[in-house]
């Protein structure tokens, strides 16, 4: 077995529990080898109200988000809420931002996704600096920040910022100007080249990784054949696999989208992909699996568990979330 990891995460909300019922989850996951919350934003919870509420449920989980768009807040009501959050939960508190995707800033936020690079490079700098306490006056590529200064900002301790990266170009910017990178959608074989491409070793490496706790793979592939046609072809997620040599295996699912055939598009990728990038199985053997990924370089795995039909009341999604917990 691979060396265990010493931290280990998982991604809230819990689809199917509502938001006010997460505090008995909370409150168990320390017990449970848990030493990480992090949240997600798409089209549900916002990314800060559930580590808000989780601040004041455990006093120990370390609280990352993952991610905070840098298009659909300005860079000053993202350190705002940084700054709060870290108020709230004081040396555990980690801001991961990211560029999303043009569906969530574009048709959702009615927000141009525009130079993806350049915002995501922008805003790091700006929230940096605010977190610093410093004054942040000037142009920069992508906007003008005009004399803007956190009332209250954490000073000689701010949060940790974490930048969400795909392909080199953001990768090395990750371990150039933020203390570390935020993968998702990759395997544990994928690993090695994304910590390469950083070039800053030591550095933080979160990663967000699907697990479908049930031994029905039938189940399993059907619905990570759906999340996968959803996301991977989003262009960047394409242009990230097509990087790591996926972009023949996944061709096929291309073609079928570009066709506006869904169903087919999903049919289409290959098992061995499905398996790759949605760890399923009983939980145990999910949890180890989540460990080739610690093995490989990352040093904050993060679970997000997709729902399965063992996860038929609250304390049912109690034990598998127990089965999967970290080392303890």
């Amino acid at each position: 077995m691979t060396a265990p990891s010493r931290r280990w995460g998982l991604t809230v909300p819990l689809i199917g529990v509502p938001l006010p019922d997460h505090r008995t989850f909370v409150q168990a996951l320390p017990d449970l080898g848990y030493t990480d919350l992090w949240s997600a934003e798409t089209n549900g919870t916002d990314a800060f109200t559930p580590l808000a509420l989780a601040a004041a449920w455990e006093p120990t989980l370390r609280l990352g988000t993952a991610i905070v768009p840098v298009y659909t807040r300005g860079p000053a009501l993202i350190a705002m809420s940084a700054a709060a959050l870290n108020a709230a939960a004081p040396g555990r508190f980690v801001l991961g931002l990211g560029a999303s995707s043009p569906v969530i800033v574009g048709d959702w936020n009615g927000i141009a996704f525009d130079e993806p690079y350049r915002r995501s490079r922008d805003v790091l700098r700006v929230v940096r600096a605010a977190l610093a306490g410093e004054r942040v006056n000037g142009e920069f590529d992508s906007f003008t920040i005009k004399r803007f200064k956190l009332d209250q900002a954490p000073g000689t301790t701010p949060p940790p910022i974490l930048l969400a990266a795909l392909r080199p170009q953001m990768l090395r910017l990750a371990g150039r100007e933020a203390d570390g990178t935020i993968l998702n959608w990759l395997a544990a074989g994928d690993v090695a080249r994304c910590v390469d491409a950083m070039q800053a070793p030591g550095k933080e490496v979160a990663a967000r990784i699907f697990v479908c706790p049930t031994p029905d793979t039938d189940y399993a592939r059907q619905l990570g054949r759906a999340l996968i046609s959803t996301y991977l072809t989003v262009p960047a997620y394409a242009a990230f696999h097509d990087w790591l040599g996926r972009g023949d295996a996944l061709r096929p699912m291309h073609q079928a989208w570009a066709a506006g055939d869904r169903a087919a598009a999903a049919a289409a990728i290959p098992d061995e992909v499905v398996d790759d990038l949605v760890l399923h199985g009983a939980p145990e053997r999910c949890r180890e699996q989540v460990q080739a990924y610690a093995a490989a370089g990352v040093t904050t795995p993060v679970i997000a568990m997709l729902p399965t039909p063992e996860m038929s009341d609250p304390a049912a999604i109690l034990d598998i979330v127990a089965r999967l917990g970290g080392d303890r």
